[in-house]
């Protein structure tokens, strides 16, 4: 009888291990898929036909000076506030390694965290499967989207924005 509880204790023990190993993978997918859940979500919606409202049009369209475009990004708070970097023709890559445009001392950044890249006079941000997310306005970026001069660009701690 001893050696017949025996094994259905050593049998008991690893369904637990395996059980412990399985909620530990489950989770871990969880945590890096956070990013994919909102794609999805945003998808989902847009299917749904979940869109806003289009705005109605005024009888006489208002007088606009056109944008002007972005010349530079400036870090406003973080490790590296107050640094400035010209905008130019090619792509800038953020986050904390060493090849990045702008090095983020940031812990919630990601090694490559973010590009930002122009595309005829206006200029995209686009989040790199960054853990922790990347923000515009504090509304989290799920595709590569437009970034207007003002508008506050936050990684981590980190927050910048593009100037005329």
């Amino acid at each position: 009888m001893a050696p017949l509880v025996l094994t259905l204790l050593r049998f008991g023990f690893l369904a637990l291990v395996w059980i412990l190993v399985l909620v530990v993978i489950l989770a871990l997918r969880r945590d890096l898929g956070v990013g994919q859940r909102t794609r999805v979500a945003a998808a989902g919606a847009e299917r749904r036909g979940l869109k806003a409202p289009a705005p109605e049009t005024p009888l006489a369209p208002p007088v606009e000076e056109a944008p002007r475009p972005a010349s530079e990004l400036v870090v406003l708070a973080g490790s590296r506030a107050g640094t400035v970097l010209p905008l130019g023709a090619s792509p800038l890559l953020l986050g904390r390694a060493q090849e990045a445009n702008l090095v983020l001392d940031d812990d919630y950044s990601s090694g490559r965290h973010a590009r930002l890249f122009p595309q005829g006079s206006r200029w995209f941000l686009e989040d790199l499967g960054s853990t922790n997310g990347t923000f515009i306005d504090d509304a989290p970026l799920t595709r590569a989207q437009p970034v207007e001069p003002g508008q506050r660009i936050r990684i981590g701690k980190t927050v910048m924005e593009l100037r005329p």
